[in-house]
């Protein structure tokens, strides 16, 4: 009677255990529990959506992370941020900007014979296909060019009327093209396209206003070249002055060019903080250029995009009168005084 009563409670036991064993292998986990009712949660486009971009991005294409339109000359263009950072425009757009219409591919206006001279780089050759970016925005393939070739396009308009090669169906494509680069000389197409698609919101300690503490470094880096061999180059151009000098040297009105040009037209207040930190010793030479002291997160971009925006308006110019009345409309001086920006 003992034994059976053992065996009926070993039983019973084994039972019990193998019940439970069996409950805790069918619940799922929490997290996959969670993942199951996010899902269930999804409309069937929300999930048909996330297939396609899982399988785009499979295949290789590179996705949108913020998308929006930017106003460029009057005109409404598709923009988007790519996940690597290239700031794209939709491939159609760009000819609509050019003639304010989406009518006819962007080799039509490229693959002009007389323009062939001066037709960027990038799109040298015709060979578009490669030129494009492929990339996926919410499930959908699309196809664009990036931003700062809208201005490589143009200035390839105004080097081709500054050269009067243009025929007379493109003088208008040329008006155009420079109002363009005036407009987005005043801002940078990168700038826009952050704006219009809601990118600088994620950008770290990045935005169109900045206060000096974010471009200015406590101390100064080790020197590197910031100013292209061309922004000098262009400056002589336009002075008439011959370039190399013999000496290989620079007059000395080149470093009030460059401080008028570029340090008073970047920041509020920025030449002055700069002769603060940087001054002049007892010889009249700064130990440091003041280049080395812009932040590389903040004041870096900051320089660079200025200085290629300086450079385009240059090329542009036939003059240095036209030149700077162009950077005066473009890029006023911002003063001595740091404005400090109210939070919205």
């Amino acid at each position: 009677m003992a034994l059976s009563k053992s065996l009926f409670m070993l039983a019973i036991t084994f039972a019990c255990s193998y019940a439970c064993n069996m409950n805790t292998q069918a619940k799922p986990k929490p997290q996959a529990t969670g993942a199951i009712a996010r899902a269930r949660s999804l409309s069937p486009a929300r999930r048909s959506e996330i297939a396609r971009k899982a399988a785009l991005k499979k295949a290789g294409f590179v996705s949108a992370t913020h998308s929006g339109e930017v106003m460029i000359g009057g005109a409404s263009i598709p923009c988007a941020v790519l996940e690597d950072g290239r700031r794209v425009v939709i491939q159609r757009q760009v000819v609509g900007l050019l003639t304010g219409t989406i009518k006819g591919n962007l080799d039509r206006y490229l693959g002009a014979a007389n323009l062939a001279p001066y037709v960027p780089e990038k799109f040298a050759g015709g060979d578009l296909d490669e030129a494009a970016i492929n990339f996926e925005a919410n499930g959908t393939k699309a196809r664009g060019y990036e931003g700062e070739d809208i201005v490589e396009i143009c200035r390839m308009y105004l080097r081709a009327r500054k050269a009067g090669v243009l025929l007379p169906n493109q003088i208008l494509l040329a008006d155009r093209a420079e109002m363009i680069v005036v407009a987005l000389a005043k801002v940078g197409i990168t700038a826009l396209i952050d704006e219009a698609t809601g990118y600088q919101d994620v950008r770290d300690r990045r935005a169109l206003q900045a206060l000096l503490d974010r471009y200015l470094r406590k101390e100064h880096a080790a020197w590197a070249k910031r100013f292209p061999p061309e922004f000098y180059r262009e400056m002589f151009r336009l002075r008439n002055w011959e370039y190399p000098t013999p000496s290989g040297g620079r007059p000395g009105v080149v470093g009030k060019y460059t401080n008028n040009l570029v340090y008073e037209r970047l920041a509020p207040g920025l030449l002055k903080e700069l002769e603060e930190r940087n001054p002049k010793g007892d010889t009249g030479y700064r130990k440091t250029k003041h280049h080395q002291w812009m932040t590389a997160d903040v004041g870096d971009p900051a320089l660079t995009n200025h200085i290629h925006a300086v450079m385009g308006l240059m090329r542009a110019s036939d003059t240095w009168d036209q030149f700077m009345q162009m950077m005066d409309r473009a890029y006023p001086k911002k003063g001595d005084e740091i404005e400090l920006l109210e939070d919205e």
